[in-house]
């Protein structure tokens, strides 16, 4: 840790978590990069449970880090082979499946829904109802609907002159979609409304599995095939799209994050080297049987999965019999969105339980509940006009208490404040979780430097005074002023104080969600 924070002062600065560099609604930078120091270092290290205090040179700003932030390893791009499950069919035990109406209502299930389509590359919903245009409504529930040339959504049934192949009877082999277009559609949905036809079944493949089984077997075929553009082309009366991509794109890092692949749409190119080779050898893998996973859809089945990872195929079907499904298009990162959004519902959904819950119990000899006394304390913060980041301090600064508090009132202290901080930091910054870590010492804090201050203690908290340290020393409140966080501390600590009035009315935790939401951590 020391090794990060000497190598790396620059980078450690621009981390920088405090108000003062970010705005804690937002979390964006309130500088830039050039506004610090041409001579910046570390001037002193301060570390304590759960974090590390950092004084600069030469302009002497205060950081506070989160070990777990510090030590916490890079990030993993969701779109490229690094953050999926690579699969062959006799992997999945079960294709990822779910009810429709139930992954309406229930959010859990909306969540591992659409976690799977970001992983596995699919999930298929069942009985979302067999009516026209109702893919429109499955791919709004995630995110927005990709228009193109063939509208908002089109219709996958034999047409008497085809323009695609997708509209006759035809087998169709393993593709990816709209190749010609960039950028590509990175989500496709199909909703089966009839399926009486003989044939006409369903296949998935894994392109970012196939492409990792060639870079393994035949890795000259595999650089080949990430270096080389190819056009992709369609036309018809009153469209022309071209693309120049390779069949697989790879990030900076080398890890497959984009797989195109369709015969139908492969224009001329020029100067093919050995790509020819190349091609052949993704292609054969991409047509093992035991790669392609098979089913059938029914009616009122709807498909949704990546267009940039999994091939779709179908087989060959009768027309005498009535195959009609309906497609659209959407977009990974309006899927990825809802699902960040979703997991902070449920983070807020835990916090608001604790309010229903645990909360419900007496607060340590006062003539409230701790639910009580912490949605008072938010609501005197509110109405004092304090910022959002100190709102939310003041709703939350005794989660602590919620496990452990009768041990203060035993006379042993129970350290709520950092046991509050720590749990809270899972969901936000420092400018939440440093005023709750420190309202205790802010507490002992006042005490020292406002006599009267202590005078206003009610019974139970001129208790915990005792239990907690005391009033601080003059050398300990000099030093706590010039923590980060200390004003905000204090501010919570005077909301903390005048938060026990029996039978206040107060707003509900619901009051406070929208405010919540926006301060979770990204």
């Amino acid at each position: 840790m020391r090794t990060i924070m000497l190598d790396n002062p620059t980078w450690l600065r621009d981390n920088c978590p405090c108000p003062d560099c970010r705005d804690p609604r937002s979390g964006q930078k309130l500088f830039q990069i050039t506004d610090l120091p041409d001579d910046l270092a570390v001037a002193e290290v301060s570390e304590r449970p759960g974090e590390v205090e950092v004084i600069w040179f030469p302009d002497g700003h205060r950081s506070v880090y989160r070990r777990d932030w510090l030590t916490a390893p890079a990030p993993v791009d969701h779109r490229s082979e690094a953050g999926k499950r690579l699969w062959a069919a006799a992997d999945l035990a079960e294709a990822p499946e779910a009810d429709w109406r139930t992954y309406l209502s229930v959010t859990a299930e909306r969540v591992r829904v659409l976690a799977a389509v970001q992983r596995l590359g699919f999930a298929l919903l069942r009985a979302v109802p067999a009516e026209e245009g109702r893919v429109l409504e499955v791919a709004r529930s995630f995110g927005y609907v990709r228009e193109t040339n063939y509208g908002e959504l089109f219709d996958v049934r034999v047409e008497p002159t085809p323009g695609n192949l997708a509209f006759t009877s035809r087998a169709i082999a393993p593709h990816t979609d709209n190749p010609y277009r960039d950028p590509v559609p990175t989500i496709q949905l199909l909703h089966c409304l009839t399926n009486a036809a003989e044939g006409g079944d369903s296949g998935l493949v894994d392109g970012f599995h196939a492409a990792a089984l060639l870079r393994a077997e035949d890795p000259e075929a595999f650089a080949v095939l990430t270096r080389t553009p190819v056009p992709f082309v369609y036309r018809d009366a009153r469209t022309e799209l071209t693309a120049f991509r390779p069949l697989i794109d790879v990030d900076p890092l080398g890890h497959v994050r984009e797989v195109r692949f369709n015969n139908r749409s492969f224009g001329t190119l020029r100067s093919p080297g050995t790509f020819y080779d190349a091609y052949r050898a993704f292609a054969k893998v991409l047509a093992r049987p035991e790669l392609m996973l098979t089913f059938r859809l029914a009616p009122g089945d709807c498909l949704v999965f990546d267009n940039t990872r999994l091939l779709h195929a179908r087989t060959a079907f009768e027309q005498s019999g009535a195959r009609h499904l309906q497609g659209a298009y959407a977009d990974l990162d309006g899927l990825a969105s809802t699902l960040a959004v979703l997991r902070r519902t449920a983070a807020l959904d835990e916090l608001e339980a604790l309010f229903t819950g645990p909360g419900t119990g007496d607060y340590l000899g006062e003539a409230v509940t701790m639910a009580e006394h912490m949605l008072q304390a938010a609501a005197l913060a509110e109405a004092a006009g304090a910022p959002a980041h100190l709102v939310a301090a003041a709703l939350l600064h005794d989660i602590g208490h919620l496990d452990g508090g009768a041990e203060l009132m035993a006379g042993v202290d129970n350290r709520h404040s950092h046991t509050g901080a720590d749990a809270l930091a899972r969901w936000f910054g420092p400018e939440v979780t440093e005023p709750v870590r420190l309202h205790v010492a802010a507490k002992r804090y006042l005490c020292a430097v406002e006599p009267d201050y202590r005078a206003r203690l009610s019974e139970a908290s001129e208790f915990t005074l005792q239990v907690q340290g005391g009033p601080m020393t003059g050398e300990e409140a000099a030093a706590f002023a010039a923590l980060p966080g200390a004003a905000g501390a204090v501010a919570v600590r005077r909301w903390d104080e005048a938060a026990k009035v029996a039978g206040a009315t107060t707003p509900r935790f619901g009051h406070f969600r929208p405010l919540l939401a926006a301060l979770l951590r990204r």
